[in-house]
């Protein structure tokens, strides 16, 4: 274990814990006062578990949310460091912290056993606080602790209740007389994770969105409706309405009637009330947010509420504070908002990890992540996370090469949701990382277990050398699964494993085993060809995903006849996504391939079920997890972005940008446009470490023109030629 806290140790409240759910369960409080004489260079060190928020001299160390960053606690302890002299003055202090559950302690009974994690156990925290390397406070037992605060209940994936008419707004405070406090506890049975520092951007609160309609469904019920689907929480202001109890429940869609629909979700939680909060007022002045939770909405339903005096309810946009990297706009207003919406899906879904959605699991799917890696590195600065959510993928394979389907895991998803579609996440991100930043350290840390997972994954091979039924397939199509074999998807993915181990190899130093991959996934190739393309060079699997994933991943000898045929397939179904999300990830990029962008286009814009704008003509505000129909009781999740590839593809193809930093010599910016017929114009930029590339192009009478400019110290190439810092105009046709 790291030395970073030296002698401090974890402190909870000095409470049995119950692992039983009791639908009431503790957010502890803590405090102890301190002294100091040199307040320069004040930093605090703090890990709390499942999250901590901390206080000095009544003042909140920083805006961040939700740390420490989820884990697997055993494994990996996430803390992190703040600068706080600004906080301190010389003589007496006070610190403060209170403690929720989050992933940590989930008590009730979900599909993914949180509620068996083995790291399971009361809040808690470790903290140590040194001003120029002196520490001069650590958490010990000598803090005070009050086990009860105003928040008698939080579970992340279910709600927060807060009793208003027990908060004290000045616990935080050195003056606070907190006599009748209890001793905190010295954790006898610490959580055996190594502490890492958390490198990447936290979570903070965004947007601040009013309702566009408030409307009353029954008698001290309301409907408030933000008109967006996000993730985050209410922001209550409450005057009056005193001892009031506000049950707080929060859908991305309503039924009919204008009530909340949430058939499709709750199932998952059996025991628990799924996204609800629940508020008391003291009948004073209070605006309250919820600390240890967040949900996924566009609808916020009130009941208790007698009248609508003295409230106002707002929703708040939470996420990692990740950079934005692109911008994009063209003169179809589809494509804007698919753009938008995208970004809004994928920030979504950004918790320290790449969540499946915010509503229902909020749960790492890697197979999710797989397929938007390349579209989140390239309209995000994603790196830092990226980076810390390798750890928590390396951290999650077993000795025998096994991984999840989700990680962090409580132990769930080595059975289900596995395979290659999903595990291929350990290939992938570092893959793009070392595409998009150029440092060959990301596929080097990742190859050991590579190699590891290869010996896994042997052990599902059938006599013949395939894997024929270990992982998902094509997920999520609209149709039949089995119209795309497992077997196939397993295959192709494989060849990839290969040539990404190979060049990470090749990038580690170890010639031997560069070709040592690079003569299997030469040979695991000539086996695919074989076996799925036919004689006429047309894929044996007559389906556009089959297509679609063969030519993406340069499985053939000839690409003729494949273009013949997924042209004839996209014609034939008019244009429409019949694909599961690995099929739509390569589809786009296939027709590239082929030449076809015009009829990539079409895929992108075409209308009728399924397609995106399918979506957009029944009000979505972000991605939605499927394109399957379902009557208006039930639904998928409406917050997912593993259907998002198609973001990328905007850059890449319509404004034309791709990046790669591989080579040092060469710029890392490649400037590209197709110049769509049903377009009258395209815009956007992309920002790089040192400088932003602005990009746009508009067509006329007279023709199409194409300006950009580059700033900073971005490299563009366009046309076989470089360009640097300036302003560039050019005449197409």
């Amino acid at each position: 274990m790291s030395n970073v806290f030296t002698s401090a140790v974890f402190i909870k409240p000095d409470v049995a814990f119950n692992p039983v759910f009791r639908m009431q369960n503790l957010a502890p409080m803590f405090r102890k006062r301190f002294t100091v004489k040199n307040t320069k260079n004040a930093r605090l060190y703090v890990c709390g578990l499942g999250y901590g928020y901390y206080y000095i001299n009544g003042r909140a160390v920083s805006e961040d949310l939700f740390t420490a960053p989820i884990s697997h606690y055993d494994r990996t302890l996430w803390y992190t460091v703040y600068d706080v002299t600004d906080l301190l003055v010389e003589g007496e202090n006070l610190c403060a912290v209170i403690c929720g559950n989050g992933f940590f302690n989930e008590e009730f009974r979900s599909s993914w056993n949180n509620d068996q994690a083995p790291y399971r156990d009361n809040p808690k925290f470790i903290l140590r606080l040194s001003c120029d390397g002196e520490d001069v406070l650590l958490s010990d037992g000598d803090w005070k602790c009050k086990p009860e605060s105003a928040t008698w209940f939080n579970a992340l994936r279910s709600g927060e209740y807060f009793d208003a008419t027990c908060y004290e707004k000045d616990w935080a405070e050195l003056t606070y007389d907190d006599r009748d406090w209890a001793r905190a506890a010295v954790d006898q049975n610490p959580p055996k994770g190594v502490f890492r520092e958390c490198l990447c951007e936290p979570i903070r609160e965004h947007e601040v969105y009013d309702p566009i309609e408030v409307y009353q469904v029954r008698k001290n019920v309301y409907i408030f409706d933000l008109g967006r689907n996000i993730s985050g929480y209410i922001r209550l202001h409450v005057t009056g309405h005193k001892h009031e109890h506000l049950t707080i429940r929060y859908a991305e869609c309503v039924l009919e009637d204008g009530s909340l629909n949430r058939n499709g979700v709750t199932g998952f939680y059996p025991e628990s009330d799924f996204q609800t909060d629940r508020f008391i007022a003291s009948g004073e002045e209070i605006t309250w947010s919820p600390k240890f939770v967040y949900h996924g909405f566009r609808y916020i339903e009130i009941t208790g509420l007698k009248n609508l005096d003295g409230i106002r309810v707002q929703g708040v946009f939470v996420h990692q504070a990740v950079p934005k990297r692109t911008s994009f706009l063209c003169s179809d207003e589809d494509l804007n908002r698919l753009y938008e919406y995208g970004c809004v899906s994928s920030y979504s879904n950004m918790f320290y990890l790449l969540s499946d959605c915010p509503t229902r699991e909020k749960l790492g799917w890697t197979n999710d992540a797989q397929m938007s890696a390349e579209q989140m590195l390239t309209n995000f600065q994603s790196e830092r996370l990226f980076e810390k959510w390798m750890r928590d993928i390396y951290d999650a394979m077993r000795e025998d090469g096994a991984l999840p389907g989700i990680v962090p895991t409580p132990e769930w998803g080595y059975e289900w949701g596995s395979g290659p579609l999903s595990n291929g996440v350990l290939f992938e991100l570092p893959y793009r990382l070392y595409l998009h930043t150029g440092d060959a350290k990301h596929l080097c840390d990742a190859l050991p277990y590579m190699l590891r997972y290869f010996e896994y994954l042997r052990t599902k091979e059938n006599e013949e050398g395939w894997v024929p039924s270990f992982g998902l397939g094509d997920w999520c199509t609209v149709g039949d699964r089995a119209d795309i074999p497992v077997q196939f998807v397993n295959a192709v993915l494989q060849h990839k494993f290969y040539c990404i181990t190979s060049l990470a190899a090749a990038l580690s130093g170890d010639g031997a085993l560069e070709k040592e991959y690079a003569d299997r996934a030469s040979a695991w190739k000539d086996r695919i060809i074989d076996t799925y393309i036919a004689e006429d060079g047309t894929s044996r699997i007559e389906k556009l995903s089959a297509v679609a994933i063969l030519i993406y991943h340069g499985m053939y000898r000839e690409l003729a006849p494949l273009k013949a045929q997924i042209k004839e397939y996209a014609e034939r179904q008019n244009f429409l996504h019949d694909c599961g999300i690995l099929g739509l990830r390569c589809l786009y990029e296939a027709l590239n391939a082929c030449g076809l962008q015009e009829y990539a286009y079409r895929f992108v814009t075409a209308e009728g079920f399924p397609s995106y704008r399918f979506w957009l003509e029944r009000g979505a505000t972000t991605f939605w997890e499927c394109f399957k129909l379902h009557d208006d009781r039930h639904y998928d999740s409406r917050n997912h972005h593993m259907f998002s590839d198609v973001l990328s593809w905007m850059i890449k193809t319509i404004l034309g940008v791709t990046h790669q930093k591989t080579d040092p010599s060469a710029p890392e910016l490649t400037l590209q446009p197709y110049y769509f017929e049903a377009l009258t114009y395209a815009k956007g930029s992309y920002l790089t470490d040192g400088g932003a590339l602005d990009v746009e192009w508009h067509r006329d009478e007279a023709g199409i023109t194409l300006s950009f400019t580059v700033t900073g110290d971005a490299r563009v190439s366009y046309n076989g030629r470089d360009y640097t810092a300036g302003t560039y105009q050019f005449q197409i046709r």
